[in-house]
């Protein structure tokens, strides 16, 4: 009974039985009195009741004394329908009733639905009232009224029987479409609570359950693409690691062999490699408080032109070792930034050393700003000269170890975090971060910062 289809089954079985059963008492009531009214309407106009009213009017001029005739008719005609009825109503031309086998509806009005269901009497070519004919209620049935009813009641039990079970039927289907895609997204969903991420249910049935699929399909392929990541990152960390740590390795084993002398030199290489583990560790740190939205800013406005040479300042002497020509392109007076200085120049910095990096001599490094399109923000830019980065790679160059170059060294390009870092810190001061390059053209690295509201 705990299955959805089984209880979707019974309640539209439930719903069948009741609806049936309401349907069949309303037109049983219904019928029963149609067919009371259609008696005693029968018996009026098989009567000379009619006649002898019209006679009556025509000879009097007036309806006093009338009842005696209504009262006659009633007794000797009740039995054929039954001792609930007929109920007779007798009124004038203009509608006010004059007899009635209800006394307190004498002197009254007829309802203009009684009125326009009456029979007219008429009287020396004129109107002269209306004779209402009322079932009666309560009252036993004759016999071949009762034998009637009886045929009526079985046709009705034969047609809700019938209508019950094709309801049961259509529920039973219609629930099985129901529940089916919920039973795949159960299966699915466990199949993914297992770590199998690679499975998808179809999308299909009703409106709702198939958003529902296509959420779920969403989330399993978001799962699975995270997975992917935190695997190809595990992977990578080891890589990253292992190669300081063989070093470190390689060079003590050496030492302790005696194949390498016990001399600083050699001590200073194992220190220097400790120094790249050191800073792989710390910004992994960094990148993992960046995305769990952990970095602290210490966000108050600063001089934009001030900080944007300050950060560019000590790459300049590389830059004239390597020939390559810096330059600047700030305005006059650049709005005034509200934004962490210490990393907005940790920013600069990664951008510019990477702008270094792969700029060959004689090339040259922009630093560029000025109030972006969109009010409210500053974009700044650095453009190179270098070799670019290709259009299938450019999409990639902010996700963390990732290297265009798989095969190239740390030396010549880091352990691909700097501009995953980057990323992190432009977006938690809400602003955005993008490249555009084109191969043999350059790239231009930009990202955005607030104005301060001044």
């Amino acid at each position: 009974m705990n299955k959805l289809w089984i209880q979707l089954t019974v309640a539209f079985g439930l719903v069948t039985l009741t609806g049936v059963l309401i349907v069949a008492l309303l037109t049983n009531m219904q019928v029963s009195s149609e067919f009371r009214s259609f008696v005693a309407q029968s018996q009026v106009q098989g009567s000379p009741l009619l006649s002898e009213l019209s006679d009556y009017y025509a000879q009097h001029a007036s309806w006093q004394g009338a009842e005696t005739l209504l009262r006659e008719f009633t007794a000797t005609r009740r039995g054929a329908i039954g001792r609930g009825g007929p109920s007779i109503v007798l009124a004038d031309s203009s509608g006010h009733i004059i007899y009635s086998d209800t006394p307190n509806q004498v002197g009254t009005t007829l309802a203009p639905a009684d009125r326009a269901a009456a029979t007219a009497i008429p009287a020396n070519g004129q109107t002269a009232g209306y004779l209402l004919i009322r079932a009666g209620a309560g009252g036993a049935m004759s016999p071949a009224g009762q034998q009637f009813l009886a045929r009526v009641n079985r046709s009705l039990l034969q047609a809700g029987v019938l209508a019950g079970v094709l309801g049961l039927i259509l529920g039973l289907i219609i629930a099985r479409n129901l529940a089916a895609p919920l039973s795949r997204l159960s299966t699915a969903a466990g199949q993914v609570a297992q770590g199998k991420f690679d499975q998808r249910v179809p999308i299909a049935g009703a409106a709702e359950v198939a958003d529902v699929a296509r959420a779920f399909n969403d989330m399993a392929a978001g799962l699975q693409q995270s997975e992917q990541l935190r695997q190809h990152m595990i992977a990578d960390i080891a890589h990253e690691l292992r190669t300081p740590l063989t070093v470190i390795q390689g060079n003590l084993r050496a030492l302790l062999d005696d194949v390498y002398p016990l001399e600083k030199g050699e001590i200073a290489t194992i220190y220097d490699e400790t120094i790249v583990l050191n800073r792989l560790v710390s910004d992994l740190r960094e990148l993992a408080k960046a995305e769990a939205g952990q970095l602290e800013l210490h966000m108050h406005p600063l001089d934009t032109s001030a900080l944007l040479r300050s950060a560019l300042a000590p790459f300049e002497v590389n830059a004239a070792a390597q020939g390559i020509a810096i330059a600047t392109q700030l305005p006059a007076t650049l709005p005034t930034a509200q934004a962490d200085p210490e990393r907005v120049r940790q920013v600069l910095r990664n951008l510019l050393a990477n702008a270094l990096r792969y700029t060959p001599a004689g090339g040259t490094i922009t630093l560029s700003a000025a109030q972006a399109a969109n009010a409210g923000w500053l974009r700044v830019a650095v453009c190179d000269t270098g070799a670019g980065i290709a259009a299938a790679d450019l999409p990639h160059v902010f996700e963390r170890f990732w290297r265009a170059d798989r095969s190239r060294s740390r030396d010549q390009g880091g352990a691909g975090l700097g501009l995953a870092i980057a990323k992190q810190i432009v977006e938690a001061h809400g602003g955005q971060i993008g490249a555009t390059s084109e191969p043999s053209q350059g790239s231009e690295f930009w990202f955005t910062l607030p104005i301060a509201d001044m």
